[in-house]
């Protein structure tokens, strides 16, 4: 089978790769030999090509990734995707080394130039080579260590590289953190879902793979088995779920960022959602993010999921707490197309906690009675829904995100459904599940359902994601009532649409009985749907094609024409506020469809010129929001902001004064740095000489990088081009939104300065950041926020050094129940355990004589007190440790 899309053949290579990487390799010494190939390096990274035998003769094909900076790292094994090899993370390899990485990635055993047989992560051979691989990265000079033997050490890949960082932390202790993507935790459940062959894509897996005789004897009988019944047995799920990371779930107790992907019909968001629960059960940190794109096609979001990739082992590896690791919960959503290019557009969404597949379901009621409908000899000719492989090429999940129907249901073979339409918009978020009561003339059933958004007037019907659900109803002879969970989605039914749950008889991709059957299926209730109402949408950027594209012209002049008549009912300018760069007045944002639920509540603060304010506070405490509705980008539910004493409106005047670097900028990729910021410029309609383009690029520090296409550029260098597009025309208030994402320090370094001495002009900047030592350096002012609500503003010297905050040292460490009666006790408002002792903040009226009288009493071992000095102190005190 040729698999066309280069994203679906990496996604497949990737792990296959990765299976056979993990396929025992022993370097130890006598056990095996290894040849080294010095290559061609990447800028500022060394590659050592090295091909590794194992201790049974299997060959594999390593590299190894350093920067050229001295001293001891982290460690990173990288795997691939199915039917791939090493060289499809090489990219990703060497971004990693540049950012402070030892980086290893292998071919796995039967892809690219590794010998062996796949072994679809076998315990004994996969797995085992990945520790074998940590062996010899604890060997290396340039490898931290935790402990002799020992490195501190990631594993990270997509798909059959995803299940084997998940294998690898259940087996192997010395991995320290892991990032698995679109990736399965039951394998068995995957290929056989609900005792349901899914016969295409384990077509694929084992054709892509070279054949069957490429694989495992045990494996290659499995696949012959059941793929000439049609029927999963017992002894095919025990093989695959003995190779899958389900069976050590009980002993995977590492930090993990799961990304999953949306129109993925091999490994569905419920396979994920599987592994969080069970990780988090563990005890340890968990982060899900669902991605626009999967096995069946869409937008990988290579970037964005590798920026969030290193961010995790930035925090998790090297200990860098100020990683900004990204919200607990995040989903792409799809918007439209960009009139550019054809592309999706997407927009982000995300939540404090990951609300599972089953959040704040609702009932929809449904009508259809008892239907009959036929299951036709030789199960042909099947329904279509997801194409495998093909899909990929086709788009058709990309088509069903924008709109477009594409699924097929052969009459007579289905039984359908239907809601009354939706009086209000609906976005599903999860599995919808329903119960039926089915019977059938065979002892079994097989069923495919699937829920479609259907427009006004039946014309148009979606089935989101290309997604159905397989079911094999056993003992259906004498009538049996069924709970059906529906694949899990992100999908939002427009007010005056139907949900229309259709169960159907055969499915393109699933194995169905060849035997003739009549099936009959009444509901039991409606169609319970989960909203998951905390999830909220970021509103949406403005486009790229808005500055570059020949017809923006047009559409400048039908904004300016809908933001005039908006400013006819805009408050008047305040005179007084005239020189203030800033003032906001009892600022308030509701969650969407919600009354009582707050991003932001009453928050009131001011920014004076020459100040350089730093915006703090822990994820979800409503900086975003606040930024965004400074921007115009959203409106207020209440309060008001004023720039300049204006207020601020979509498409103000006033905003023309205002410049912005808020998650990042779209760029042209074809075009150059410098290009791109003379292009935008231009757009603007203002004299070039106002750009100040010199100065900007200055601030861009890119160099000759300058010349290339933005395309080539690595996070980093797209961050600091960002920044210089917001410093263009030096606008006389200046916001950036986590401005040194993706700097190293020196860079970091520099853009303190480049804020320090930009407000010293007289201009203003605001900065939200993570960073707490960076702001602590470059802020002259902070705004602490935590739950939306304001915990202090003034000067940094005053927070830091606030009198009403002691750090009491102690001999030893405190145990969380003393520190409760701690913050408890009378004239206390807070208290903190630290590395140091505890970080207690006082009420009015507290003093420190008081305090260390209820210490003694409470048998505290007080070694010290006095006021701390430190930023970071100061924030966790004031957020009372939620950070």
């Amino acid at each position: 089978m040729d698999l066309r899309v280069p994203a679906l053949r990496g996604l497949l290579k990737g792990p296959r790769r990765l299976m056979a990487a993990a396929a025992a390799v022993v370097v130890l010494a006598g056990a095996g030999t290894w040849s080294a190939v010095a290559s061609d390096d990447a800028p500022g990274v060394h590659r050592t090509d090295r091909v590794m035998t194992m201790a049974d003769g299997t060959r594999l094909d390593t590299s190894y990734f350093t920067g050229t900076t001295a001293g001891r790292r982290p460690a990173v094994l990288l795997g691939h995707g199915f039917g791939g090899s090493k060289d499809d993370v090489r990219q990703q390899a060497e971004d990693l080394a540049r950012d402070g990485y030892a980086v290893l990635t292998w071919s796995a055993r039967g892809f690219g130039k590794s010998t062996g047989k796949i072994g679809l992560n076998d315990p004994k051979h996969e797995v085992a080579d990945v520790s074998r691989l940590i062996d010899w990265l604890a060997e290396q000079p340039r490898v931290r260590l935790d402990k002799a033997g020992d490195p501190r050490v990631g594993v990270a890949g997509g798909s059959y590289g995803g299940a084997i960082s998940l294998l690898a932390a259940g087996y192997d202790h010395r991995v320290d953190a892991i990032a698995p993507a679109i990736t399965y935790w039951n394998l068995a459940d995957a290929l056989f879902p609900n005792g349901v062959f899914k016969k295409l894509w384990a077509g694929i897996f084992f054709n892509t793979g070279g054949g069957c005789a490429r694989f495992e004897p045990a494996l290659c009988r499995m696949y012959d088995r059941v793929a000439e019944s049609g029927t999963p047995d017992a002894a095919a799920r025990e093989l695959l779920e003995e190779r899958s990371p389900s069976a050590v779930a009980h002993r995977i107790k590492v930090p993990t960022l799961l990304v999953q992907g949306q129109t993925d019909s091999l490994f569905t968001l419920a396979q994920s959602d599987a592994a969080e629960k069970a990780i988090r059960a563990n005890g340890a940190p968990v982060d899900v993010d669902w991605i626009a794109g999967g096995h069946d096609g869409g937008d990988l979001e290579s970037g964005r999921v590798q920026g969030r990739v290193q961010a995790w082992f930035d925090r998790y590896l090297k200990g860098d707490r100020s990683a900004d690791t990204g919200p607990a919960f995040r989903i792409t959503r799809t918007g439209g197309l960009d009139s550019t290019d054809g592309a999706a557009r997407l927009r982000g969404a995300s939540a404090d906690a990951y609300p599972g597949l089953q959040d704040h379901r609702r009932t929809v009621a449904l009508t259809g009675g008892e239907r009959h409908f036929a299951n036709p000899a030789g199960a042909g000719p099947p329904g279509v829904s997801a194409l495998p492989g093909p899909g990929g090429s086709g788009g058709l999940a990309q088509l069903s995100a924008l709109g477009v129907g594409v699924a097929l249901d052969f009459p007579g073979q289905y039984a359908k459904f239907d809601s009354a339409p939706v009086a209000t918009d609906l976005r599903i978020t999860g599995s919808p599940t329903v119960t039926a009561h089915v019977t059938s003339t065979s002892a079994d059933a097989v069923l495919f359902g699937k829920v479609y958004d259907v427009g006004p007037g039946g014309t148009q019907q979606v089935l989101p994601a290309q997604l159905v659900a397989p079911l094999r109803v056993t003992g259906a002879k004498t009538g049996k009532d069924v709970r059906i969970t529906l694949p899990a989605i992100d999908h939002e039914v427009q007010k005056g649409h139907r949900l229309r749950l259709v169960l159907a008889s055969t499915d393109l991709g699933y194995a169905s009985p060849v035997a003739p059957a009549t099936y009959t299926v009444s509901l039991r209730g409606g169609l319970s749907v989960p909203t998951v109402p905390a999830v909220t949408t970021a509103a949406a950027p403005l486009p790229a094609w808005v500055w570059w594209l020949p017809l923006a012209g047009a559409v400048g002049a039908l904004a300016l024409l809908f933001t005039g008549r908006r400013r006819t009912a805009a408050p008047a300018p305040d005179p007084a506020l005239a020189e203030v760069p800033l003032q906001i007045t009892d600022l308030s944002k509701r969650y969407a469809r919600s009354a009582d639920r707050y991003a932001v509540r009453e928050l009131s603060f001011r920014v004076e010129k020459g100040q350089v304010l730093g915006l703090l506070g822990p994820n979800g405490a409503g900086k975003t929001t606040t930024l965004r509705m400074l921007m115009g980008l959203i409106g207020p539910d209440g309060g008001e902001i004023r720039v300049f004493g204006h207020a601020i409106r979509p498409g103000a005047p006033v905003l023309s004064r205002v410049g912005a670097f808020v998650e990042g900028a779209g760029f042209l990729p074809h075009l150059s740095g410098r290009e791109n910021l003379e292009l935008y410029w231009r757009a603007t309609g203002r004299p070039p000489e106002d750009a100040h383009l010199h100065e900007a690029l200055e601030i861009a520090g890119l160099g000759d990088a300058l010349a290339r296409a933005v395309r080539t550029y690595s996070q980093g260098m797209r961050q600091r081009l960002a920044i210089a597009q917001a410093m263009l025309g030096l606008p006389d208030l200046l916001i950036l939104d986590e401005p040194t994402n993706g700097l190293d320090p020196p860079q970091i370094r520099e853009m303190r300065e480049v804020m320090i001495r930009y407000a010293a002009g007289g201009r203003t900047v605001i900065v939200s950041s993570h960073l707490l030592a960076e702001v602590e350096q470059s802020c002259t002012h902070l705004v602490v926020m935590d739950r939306g609500r304001l915990i202090q503003a003034g000067p940094v010297q005053d927070i830091v050094g606030s009198g009403d905050t002691l750090l009491v040292g102690t001999g030893t460490a405190v145990e969380e129940p003393v520190v409760e009666k701690v913050a408890a006790l009378p004239g206390v408002a807070s208290a903190v355990r630290v590395a140091d002792g505890l970080l207690v903040r006082l009420e009015p009226g507290g003093t420190a004589e008081s305090l260390v009288v209820e210490l003694v009493r409470l048998e505290v071992p007080v070694a010290s007190v006095g006021p701390h000095r430190r930023l970071e102190d100061a924030f966790l005190t004031l957020i009372g440790g939620s950070a």
